[in-house]
């Protein structure tokens, strides 16, 4: 809301030397932020001068300028010679005269320059020019706007352009705000200046009469309440709508963010600025019977203000009379029956509308409005009758109208219900020891009725606060006036037994623990298309139901992602075409993954402002596929950049692995490697991630032909896991064992197994059978050539064994080892080799 100071000072006691930054601070104290200041771009000499003669001149390229001798003052050099190209002035006509030095609006530096074989000695400047509005065909002439100045005084100040607004953020609560009344009342409560209500008017002068009375008939009211409560008429005849708008008037409308369009329109907007209640102007003549205000036909079609056909919805609150619709009520009016520069006589409306009709009318059509910004915020019902007078009194002092004893009301009683206020309430939740009076007075400041009782306090919200509603706002509003500042800083003490949970903290280490690692966590958006979902979300790449979205961002990828490798793709993808080309990212997220035959999703929409049943919650739930979360990470280009005497090392399948020992000791979990084979995964380069018999994820490089439709340049391996079923296979927390003071014992082993047996296995059984001095056991060689028969391969493992209580021995060491060989050939086959 801009707020122009000279406006503002009308009702508010505004020190003379307040400067706008000092009302903004006043302003923030009450709770509102600070926006902006504005000011008309134009700085001085601008003068009053008189044009004491004028010469045509036409020119080559068949215009005509006029060469001008204007009388500035001798203050300001007396006669100075001007070229001017307007021709709706003459001699003796008074203009606003920019002098060499002056800057207009653009900014337009003035001075004296040769043009036209004359050399112009200023400028006789246009409504346009000095900001004023978009008049541009001819110079402000003083007499038209009825303004008679001396010659050289300064026309800044005679215009109103040293006003200066200030802006504030209006939050949708706070809607009375949206007027000079609602802020000169909130600077009041802040500084305690007199304010003085312009809303203040004898109810007997403010009654319309008779003869255009609007009838009601809404049929299909939104959650029960009619589209229209009040509906006030005036009627104005004779207006003139040729007459100016008075320069002041323009100033603050200019100043406010709104364009000056003529006076009857231009006095609709100000009374709607000043008092916060939209209003609209019709051609009287141009009407066709009384006024109807009703929801729309389907179908039905209306041709605004500005210009554009719409097709109606039937829950669109219209204006009409017999032709038709003639308004989209409290959003804009319609063509047919607009103030035109042949209008003469005028009916005012002023109503009060369904905040929830007039919110959605305007977002259906895309057509927010000054009044609908209002009306879904609420308006004071008490405010239509002021504010139709208001605007009728201004047509006749400036419009040259006649008010009539012609109009109409219809109203409804206002009704406020009472809010109980306990005793030590508002203490409590602001955290502020305040007096009673304390409490009393703010609610009192703020125009509520305030009736002490045993047991608090009954309180009525004034009728422009429909924010007012229970007492946790009425706490509010005192901790608003009384100053946020008084509400101490203090930490709370959290209870005991709270903070995350063990499946929290589990992904969160797992994260930290890739962040550590070098890897670079990414986020993407959980939307993919059919065919990705059906390529990494099963392992054979057949189709599996995926969730599509009604309102999908994107037509292209509709459906909910049920792995998180195609979003780690795309990122791959944008990374690598913008030259990062060496990438180590992970994600962790959530996917969706339905259950076959289930039918997910549900058209009962609960309808807003109500809670919803527990039956339709729990359905709501239900309507919700599995979700889980998963990590993963893809790697690609470089481990390690090219450097003197040393290679680049490309990122492979190593590199994936060690991120799957990460997250396995992170999560407290140990994870087994088999060789599998998957769709989106390079034959004989793909495994299974086992934790005992539960497989919880994979890892491999991904297929050529699957890099390349990711537009991927070299090999890229990818990991994905079920982090939720990781963790909570960890059980509970991992107890450290002690470290052991004996010396370890190393032993390898190379044995023959037939090529097909894959070497976690055979790992598995040395490790069965070694027994518990058996510390660690890892593949070290991988054999198949000479010396190694047709259709087997040799696998070498390093062994280490330790004992808590001694020094082990060859001996030893060598007998757990061969139990455990024993073991693997039992199952496998396995052969020591020579």
């Amino acid at each position: 809301m801009r707020v122009p100071l000279s406006w503002l000072r009308e009702y508010v006691d505004l020190a003379a030397d307040a400067t706008p930054e000092d009302v903004l601070e006043a302003m923030v104290r009450v709770g509102f932020e600070e926006e902006d200041v504005h000011r008309f771009d134009i700085t001085g000499p601008v003068v009053v001068g008189q044009v004491v003669s004028l010469e045509g001149e036409p020119q080559s390229n068949g215009k005509t300028i006029n060469w001008c001798q204007v009388d500035v003052g001798e203050a300001n050099g007396g006669i100075r010679g001007i070229v001017c190209g307007a021709h709706n002035f003459v001699a003796g006509d008074k203009v606003i005269v920019t002098l060499p030095g002056a800057v207009l609006p653009g900014p337009f530096p003035i001075a004296a320059r040769k043009t036209y074989g004359h050399v112009s000695d200023g400028m006789i400047a246009s409504a346009r020019e000095l900001g004023l509005g978009d008049e541009h065909n001819g110079i402000v002439v003083l007499s038209d706007l009825g303004i008679d100045a001396p010659v050289g005084a300064d026309a800044i100040a005679l215009l109103g352009l040293d006003d200066v607004a200030v802006d504030i953020n209006v939050t949708p609560d706070r809607g009375y705000a949206f007027s000079l009344r609602g802020v000169a009342r909130e600077y009041s409560h802040a500084t305690g200046a007199a304010f003085r209500d312009p809303a203040e008017r004898d109810f007997a002068e403010l009654q319309p009469g008779t003869g255009h009375t609007a009838i009601v008939d809404d049929q299909a009211p939104v959650r029960g309440r009619v589209g229209a409560s009040e509906f006030v008429t005036r009627v104005v005849r004779g207006v003139d709508p040729s007459r100016p708008t008075p320069t002041w008037m323009i100033a603050r409308l200019t100043l406010a963010g709104m364009r000056s369009l003529g006076v009857l329109i231009d006095i609709t907007n100000y009374v709607m600025l000043e008092l916060g209640q939209p209003l609209h102007g019709y051609d009287l003549d141009a009407l066709s019977g009384g006024i109807t205000v009703r929801r729309a036909s389907a179908g039905e079609k209306i041709t605004t203000l500005d210009g554009q056909e719409r097709t109606l919805d039937a829950s669109d609150l219209l204006i009409t009379d017999d032709s038709g619709p003639i308004g989209i009520a409290g959003v804009m009016g319609g063509g047919t029956t607009e103030m035109t520069e042949t209008t003469r006589n005028v009916l005012i409306e002023a109503a009060t509308f369904d905040p929830v009709t007039i919110a959605r009318s305007a977002r259906r059509h895309k057509l927010p409005s000054e009044a609908s910004k209002r009306f879904e915020r609420g308006v004071d019902p008490l405010i239509p009758f002021v504010a139709a007078r208001r605007a009728a009194d201004l047509m006749v002092e400036l419009a040259g109208g006649t008010l009539t004893e012609e109009g109409g009301a219809l109203f409804a009683e206002v009704f406020v219900g009472d809010i109980e206020l306990p005793t030590g309430f508002v203490e409590g939740l602001i955290g502020v020891d305040y007096t009673d009076a304390e409490i009393s007075g703010a609610l009192e400041t703020i125009g509520a009725e305030v009736t002490a009782t045993d047991a608090g306090w009954t309180v009525i919200p004034p009728t422009w606060r429909p924010d007012l509603t229970d007492k946790w706002t009425l706490a509010e509003e005192v901790a608003r006036i009384h100053g946020l500042d008084r509400i101490p800083s203090v930490l709370p003490t959290p209870p005991s037994g709270r903070g995350l949970t063990a499946h929290q903290q589990g992904r969160r280490r797992v994260a930290n623990a890739l962040a550590s690692a070098g890897l670079v966590e990414t986020s993407a958006f959980p939307f993919t298309n059919e065919s990705q979902n059906d390529l990494h979300g099963s392992a054979a790449g057949e189709h599996l139901p995926s969730i599509r979205l009604a309102n999908a961002l994107d037509g292209q990828a509709p459906y909910l992602r049920r792995s998180l490798i195609p979003g780690l793709l795309q990122i791959a993808h944008r990374n690598i075409s913008r030259g990062f080309t060496d990438l180590a990212i992970f994600e962790t997220g959530v996917v969706f993954l339905p259950e076959p035959g289930v039918v997910y999703g549900t058209d009962e929409v609960p309808p807003l402002g109500v809670r919803p049943s527990d039956e339709t919650l729990a359905e709501l739930n239900a309507s919700i596929p599995p979700q889980h979360r998963h990590v993963a990470a893809l790697f690609t280009g470089n481990v390690s950049a090219r450097q003197p005497g040393r290679a680049a090392e490309a990122a492979g399948l190593s590199e994936a692995l060690d991120a799957v020992r990460v997250i396995a000791a992170a999560a407290g979990v140990e994870i087994d490697v088999v060789q599998t084979q998957r769709a989106a995964l390079h034959p004989g380069r793909a495994g299974a991630l086992r934790i005992g018999d539960v497989e919880v994820g994979y890892v491999g490089e991904l297929h050529p032909a699957v890099s390349e439709d990711a537009d991927l340049p070299g090999r890229a391996t990818v990991l994905e896991l079920d982090l939720d079923g990781i963790l909570s296979l960890a059980g509970g927390g991992t107890v450290a064992a002690s470290l052991s003071t004996f010396p370890a014992a190393t032993q390898d082993v190379s044995l023959t197994v037939p090529a097909e047996v894959p070497a976690g296995e055979v790992r598995a059984a040395l490790i069965e059978g070694a027994g518990p001095m058996l510390e660690s056991l890892r593949l070290v060689d991988d054999y198949r050539g000479e010396g190694v028969p047709e259709g087997s391969k040799s696998l070498t493992f390093a062994l280490r064994f330790r004992a808590d209580d001694r020094t082990l021995t060859a001996a030893e060491a060598t007998e757990a080892k061969l139990a455990g060989v024993a073991v693997a050939a039992e199952r496998f086959g396995a052969a020591l080799r020579d």
